[in-house]
C-alpha cells in the first residue's frame, strides 16, 4: 500500500509528488495519456518564476526527472474510481486497483470543441498547434480563440505557415498584455476579430472556413488547409461524479486547502476551481495538496 496516489502527472500532480515525497511518503503516480500535461505542449513558457524562458516540454521533463529520482513510481493507467474507507482509499483503473492512504487528485483539463458540422470528420483539423504545427509548413492555417494559448498558438504556427489567421468572438483579447504585443508585431498574422466559425469546407480534408461578424451579420470565408482550435477546456472529473463534489461546469468543489468533501482526498491543479489557471497556480496547489495528503493518516 502506497502513502499517497496521485491522478495525474501534470505540473500539480507531479509537484504534489515532489512535496509528498520529500516528507518520507512512498507515491504513486497514475496517468492515463501523456506525462506533463497541457503545458507540455506550450512552445514557449516565460511565466514562471526565475526561469526566463523555457519549453513546455523541457520543464515537464524536468520536473518528471526529479519526481523519479526522489523515488517515485509512475503507471500508465487510466483511473476508473476512487473507492473511500476509513483505513485506506483504493484507487481502481483500468489494469487493476491499488490502495493508499490518501489521494491527490490533479487530473486538468482536455480541449473544448467548436461544435459546428464536420469538426470530427475532416483531416486538417488539430488542438496542440507544436504537435502539428510543422506539418502546415508554407501553408495558410487558422487559429480560433482569444487566451494565452491561442495567442502562442498564432505566433508558433506563424514561423512554418504562409499566413495565420486568427478568430476571435470578441474584440479584445483574454490573453496577457505583452503577448499580444508580441503578437501584433508578427506580418503574416491576420486579426479576425468580433468572429466565429459556421462551416468548413473540404473534402475529406479542410480547405477553407466560413464565418460571420457578429457585430455586422457579415459573413466571410477564409481559404485555411489547417484549423486549430484553442477555445478553452473541460475538466477531467467525470469520472468521480457522485463521489466528489463538483460545481456547475464540472470543477472540483475545493478551497485553497485544496481539500475535497471526501477527507483524504485532495484536488490541485486546473481540475479544481479556481480564478486563475497558470502554471505557477498549479505547483502552488500541488505543493498544499502534497503535503496535506502526506500528513493524513500520518
Amino acid at each position: 500500500m502506497k502513502d499517497v496516489i496521485v491522478i495525474g502527472a501534470g505540473c500539480a500532480g507531479m509537484t504534489a509528488a515532489v512535496y509528498a515525497l520529500r516528507a518520507g511518503k512512498s507515491v504513486l503516480i497514475l496517468e492515463g495519456e501523456g506525462i506533463g500535461g497541457q503545458i507540455s505542449f506550450a512552445p514557449r513558457v516565460e511565466n514562471f518564476p526565475s526561469i526566463a524562458s523555457i519549453s513546455g516540454a523541457e520543464f515537464s521533463n524536468n520536473l518528471f526527472e526529479q519526481v523519479v529520482a526522489l523515488g517515485a513510481e509512475v503507471e500508465l493507467e487510466t483511473v476508473t474510481k476512487i473507492i473511500p474507507g476509513e483505513d485506506r482509499h483504493v484507487v481502481k483503473t483500468d489494469s487493476g486497483e491499488h490502495a493508499c492512504k490518501s489521494v491527490v487528485i490533479a487530473t486538468g483539463v482536455k480541449h473544448r470543441h467548436l461544435g459546428i458540422a464536420r469538426e470530427h470528420e475532416l483531416a486538417g483539423i488539430s488542438y496542440c498547434a507544436i504537435c502539428d504545427g510543422a506539418f502546415y509548413k508554407g501553408r495558410r492555417v487558422a487559429v480560433v480563440g482569444g487566451g494565452n494559448s491561442a495567442l502562442q498558438s498564432a505566433e508558433f504556427l506563424a514561423a512554418y505557415c504562409e499566413k495565420v489567421f486568427l478568430i476571435h468572438r470578441r474584440s479584445a483579447f483574454r490573453a496577457e498584455q505583452s503577448q499580444v504585443a508580441a503578437l501584433l508585431k508578427i506580418p503574416n498574422v491576420e486579426l479576425v476579430l468580433d468572429s466565429v466559425l459556421t462551416a468548413l469546407e473540404g473534402e475529406g480534408e479542410l480547405a477553407a472556413v466560413q464565418g460571420q461578424n457578429v457585430q455586422t451579420g457579415e459573413f466571410f470565408r477564409l481559404d485555411a488547409g489547417g484549423l486549430f482550435v484553442t477555445i478553452g477546456q473541460i475538466p477531467e472529473n467525470a469520472v468521480f461524479k457522485g463521489l466528489i463534489a463538483l460545481d456547475a461546469d464540472g470543477y472540483i468543489d475545493a478551497g485553497e486547502d485544496c481539500h475535497t468533501n471526501v477527507p483524504g482526498v485532495f484536488a490541485a491543479g486546473d481540475c479544481r476551481k479556481k480564478e486563475i489557471r497558470q502554471l505557477t497556480t498549479a505547483a502552488a496547489d500541488g505543493a498544499v495538496a502534497g503535503l496535506a495528503a502526506a500528513k493524513y493518516r500520518s
